[in-house]
């Protein structure tokens, strides 16, 4: 397998800019999602990198390898040694399982079985289902055996668009663990286009955020979670509480109370970031100084819940508890704060990455 670079790439249709400039390097043998809202240019740069669209400026290489926007004319997709799993599958409907994945294998090892059994065992599918019809498939079976195919000729690089998309939570998460083991198997480089942000953190080893054509935040998943490079792509990544603060001495006053923050952060008005984890709820106690809410309402998931509270002022905040013991609707609780805030500029907005 080999690394993926693109630079300074470029893409519009008509006059509509796309892509705008982005740098991107996925190193051999890992799996980068590329992860952003509809319309923000994650297909479109798939489909750069597969050599189905030529990009206006920039370039791609494979390797060492440049395949798009060197000199001459770029590489074609068919010559790219990139595998391409589409959002649904897009098997052959009139081939066996066995015909699809062997489908750009050589005819001998198509005779021979031996590499389609090895994939089939790879993508965790049994091998009595070698020649069953796609359509005889569950969904998550036919994901397995489009990334069966895409292996199969050991290519370079592996590009994924969506390919859970389509499938219900539980089938989702089930095949997700099956593909990501499979590509970690065949240590496989990847690239996998997804808006689903438990998706790509889970998944990935690094994680591309994209906002309006450009590569706002490259990181590993905890790195983006936890220090995320502004609150567009912190409330993108996951949910969040986000108060006005007025900050002093390395603390934020807000409606939360007195909250440390994080890094080196200069006096006064800044807008500051907490998880919903972070907040937890005990009877009140009466004591002095502490923070009220009412309970507006909680959303059972079974292993945990979000709780959704109001501030005697008024501010509306979520807090996320474990399933066990929760409040009633309408109850009065106090709300303390583990950890710190990160704090932003008292400008910074929270709207441009909304899905």
């Amino acid at each position: 397998m080999s690394s993926l670079t693109v630079t300074a790439l470029t893409k519009g249709f008509g006059a509509t800019p796309v892509l705008r400039g982005v740098d991107l390097h996925v190193p051999a043998g890992t799996l980068t999602a590329l992860l952003g809202p509809s319309g923000c240019g994650k297909t479109t740069l798939l489909r750069l990198v597969a050599g189905f669209d030529d990009p206006d400026s920039g370039t791609v290489a494979v390797g060492d390898r440049v395949v798009a926007g060197g000199p001459g004319r770029g590489v074609p997709a068919r010559r790219r040694g990139i595998g391409f799993v589409p959002q649904e599958g897009g098997l052959f409907p009139h081939l066996t399982v066995a015909g699809n994945i062997g489908f750009g294998l050589p005819r001998q090892q198509r005779r021979d079985g031996g590499r389609i059994r090895a994939l089939l065992e790879l993508v965790g599918l049994d091998e009595a289902l070698a020649t069953r019809s796609p359509h005889q498939l569950s969904g998550g079976q036919q994901q397995r055996v489009a990334l069966a195919r895409a292996l199969a000729p050991a290519p370079s690089l592996v590009l994924l668009d969506e390919p859970f998309s389509s499938l219900d939570a539980a089938l989702r998460e089930e095949t997700r663990a099956a593909v990501a083991a499979a590509l970690d198997a065949a240590g496989a480089t990847a690239v996998l286009v997804t808006h689903d942000q438990a998706e790509a953190l889970s998944m990935a080893d690094q994680v591309a955020v994209l906002r309006d054509g450009r590569l706002v935040q490259l990181t590993d998943p905890q790195t983006l979670y936890r220090t995320p490079q502004d609150l567009d792509v912190a409330t993108f990544v996951g949910e969040a509480v986000v108060l006005d603060a007025d900050l002093h001495a390395g603390a934020a006053r807000c409606a939360l109370g007195t909250v440390p923050v994080d890094g080196p952060r200069g006096d006064g008005p800044a807008r500051v970031l907490l998880r919903p984890e972070q907040l937890r709820l005990s009877a009140p106690a009466a004591a002095s100084g502490e923070v009220l809410a009412r309970v507006g309402g909680v959303d059972f998931f079974g292993h945990d819940a979000r709780i959704r509270l109001t501030l005697a002022d008024g501010t509306a905040v979520t807090a996320r508890l474990d399933g066990a013991e929760l409040p009633a609707a309408g109850a009065s609780v106090a709300v303390t704060v583990r950890g710190s805030a990160l704090a932003f500029p008292a400008s910074a907005g929270t709207a441009a990455l909304s899905a």
